[in-house]
């Protein structure tokens, strides 16, 4: 049998054998025996020396044909045993297992978490220092030491969630704290003046929910102690803080305001961002909103921690965090932050 009838026998053979290729690992065995470097065909390309210059023209032109067709045939074999492995993975559905995967989704901060972040960074840059305390803390720090004993009126403003609680064989009143200034009264039991603090977290209500109220929502507390403070350097800070958080052009209004825990006291309102001071239902037709409470150290709160009023003054703030977001980016319901709605959380 001279070469070019064992060409064409090798081709036969393998066509053949291709056809019936099954698997993946069955057409790598058919590519070894018949296009390896061991293969026949090889063999046969390698013996082209030994031929007269006639043959080897014919039988070299016709063996590297035959590779040429088996390579092709090859790749054909291997798009449709791919194709017929997808359709059996994914039924009546093409799936490509060749597919980059699918990136999982990634966290972020809740947008509060974020403004509480801001927050802090502001003040600290202004040399106050970020402190955390417990969320159900003892009446005594929520309301007596703060000036507002059992009887004062003030304590109405602040429908209360009660807990129970026993210490030393006695019972002593607890909650789940209506403010952050608590923390004013255990920061100057154990730091005396000069001192400057804010003390963001959550604090709780028994109130009813609208779009400006919820049970639970957030607040930052600050509290400065020194010799010579006076209300100019209250207002000199809210006014920074303002300016760096809404920016310069936002309006910023100061009332007289009574809390009972500074004397004098003041409220801050912040231009309306929804309707820009001509009234809607976010700032109740007013074209305001008021975002905090503070004034002065009243005299009792000090000397009930042991500084004395006559050599030290200060001033106090506190402010409904999740106002802040609403006033800055003009949203119109308190309640959105906590729905758990991607489409509105995904915003910030």
């Amino acid at each position: 049998m001279d070469e070019l009838t064992r060409i064409e026998h090798l081709n036969k053979q393998a066509l053949g054998e291709l056809a019936g290729v099954a698997s993946d690992a069955a057409l790598r065995d058919w590519r070894v025996r018949y296009l390896g470097k061991k293969s026949q065909l090889t063999a046969m390309l390698r013996r082209l020396g030994e031929l007269s210059l006639v043959e080897k023209k014919a039988v070299g032109a016709r063996a590297n044909e035959v590779k040429a067709g088996l390579e092709a045939f090859l790749a054909e074999k291997e798009q449709a045993l791919s194709k017929a492995r997808m359709v059996s993975l994914a039924g009546d559905e093409a799936l490509d297992v060749t597919l980059p995967g699918r990136t999982p989704p990634v966290g972020r901060l809740h947008p509060v978490t974020r403004i509480i972040y801001e927050i802090s960074d502001i003040f600290a840059s202004m040399g106050f220092q970020v402190l955390e305390g417990p969320e159900v803390e003892l009446d005594y720090y929520n309301f007596e030491a703060l000036n507002i004993p059992d009887e004062h009126p003030a304590r109405d403003t602040m429908a209360t969630l009660w807990v129970d609680y026993e210490k030393e064989g006695g019972q002593r009143p607890m909650l789940l704290r209506t403010h952050t200034s608590p923390m004013q009264i255990r920061f100057m039991e154990k730091t005396k003046p000069p001192l400057r603090i804010v003390v963001p977290g959550k604090v709780f209500r028994y109130e009813a929910t609208d779009a400006t109220h919820i049970p639970m929502f957030h607040q930052i507390e600050g509290l400065a102690v020194d010799k010579g403070i006076s209300m100019a350097e209250l207002k000199g800070t809210l006014y920074e803080f303002s300016r760096r958080f809404f920016g310069k052009d936002r309006k910023v209004r100061f009332r007289a305001d009574y809390f009972p825990f500074v004397e004098p006291g003041v409220e801050m309102a912040i231009e309306c961002a929804v309707c820009r001071g001509s009234g809607c239902r976010l700032c109740g037709a007013s074209g305001w909103i008021e975002i905090l409470g503070a004034g002065m150290v009243h005299p009792r709160v000090l000397e009930r921690v042991n500084i004395d009023p006559k050599v030290y003054s200060g001033f106090a703030f506190g402010m409904g965090i999740e106002r802040l977001p609403m006033l800055r980016y003009g949203i119109d319901d308190i309640r959105l932050f906590y729905g758990g709605d991607l489409r509105f959380l995904r915003q910030f």
